[in-house]
């Protein structure tokens, strides 16, 4: 093997294993507080306890089927979410007059919290599917279409003029210089809105429901089982954490033609250049 690749399979190995070194090392700790007593187990179970009660969950079938249904709805709120906001910041940003039109509503409804309409969504949508699917669709929907805007609007003009002069026309300009210029930028935004898709859905899921990972938390609580309820904390911190891991593969991928995220240029995380 030549020693670009060796150094590429080293970058790879880094990417996946540093980031969970504190982790697992504030678990190691944790248990060894816990085993100790100074951490008492009504307030929070050693990792090993919690450990026990999440098999427990998985082998009575309960955890998929509220883990099943808790993805679903965070991706299918997330899917409409940064669909809109795509499409508009793409809109906003290249139409000026669209952006005369849109943008100040778009930032008014922005300053809203989201999470502060629960009333009023249970009102239009009852306690179903459709209540939190649009929670999560509105707290993805800003982050993605903030930062579409941003990456178009921040687009050097000369690559515009230059492209003119070269002849393409708007559809070109759009996927040759627009689309990659905003690549960076979009990401960012997805990468963003990820977490607040989970964090509104841990929200929506403990108000009047009967299934999700919150209501498994909200009704463990009802039986005082702490263990249950860390459980539930620690398998969103995971899943936000899986969520992300993929998004920033998917940076990865998309960027190779951006300086700081050609394989095997750094051997670490590209970072910028000060």
């Amino acid at each position: 093997m030549t020693v670009s690749v060796l150094r590429f399979h080293r970058v790879q190995l880094q990417r996946w294993i540093l980031p969970w070194i504190v982790p697992i090392a504030l678990i190691i700790v944790w248990e060894i507080l816990a085993d100790i007593g100074w951490i008492p187990v009504r307030i929070l179970p050693a990792p090993s306890a919690i450990f026990w009660a999440g098999i427990q969950l998985a082998q009575s079938g309960e955890l998929w089927s509220h883990l099943g249904i808790s993805a679903a709805r965070a991706a299918t709120g997330f899917f409409i979410g940064a669909s809109l906001g795509l499409t508009l910041g793409f809109i906003n940003g290249i139409l000026p007059i669209a952006e005369t039109l849109l943008d100040s509503s778009l930032q008014m409804l922005r300053n809203i919290p989201n999470l502060a309409l629960i009333p009023l969504v249970i009102l239009w949508f009852g306690i179903g599917e459709e209540a939190k699917i649009f929670l999560v669709m509105l707290g993805v929907f800003f982050p993605v279409y903030l930062n579409t805007f941003h990456g178009i609007r921040n687009i050097d003009p000369s690559l515009l003029e230059m492209g003119r002069v070269y002849g393409l026309n708007r559809l070109q300009l759009i996927t040759n210089i627009i689309l990659p210029g905003a690549l960076p930028s979009i990401l960012v935004g997805v990468r963003f809105s990820l977490g607040i898709a989970w964090i509104t859905l841990i929200v929506s899921e403990t108000i009047a429901t009967d299934s999700g990972l919150g209501y498994m938390a909200m009704n463990a609580r009802e039986f005082m089982q702490t263990d249950i309820i860390v459980f539930s904390i620690l398998l969103y911190a995971l899943l936000g954490k899986l969520s992300d891991g993929i998004a920033k593969t998917l940076e990865f991928r998309l960027l190779q033609w951006h300086p700081n995220f050609q394989s095997g240029s750094k051997d670490t995380y590209p970072v910028a250049k000060v």
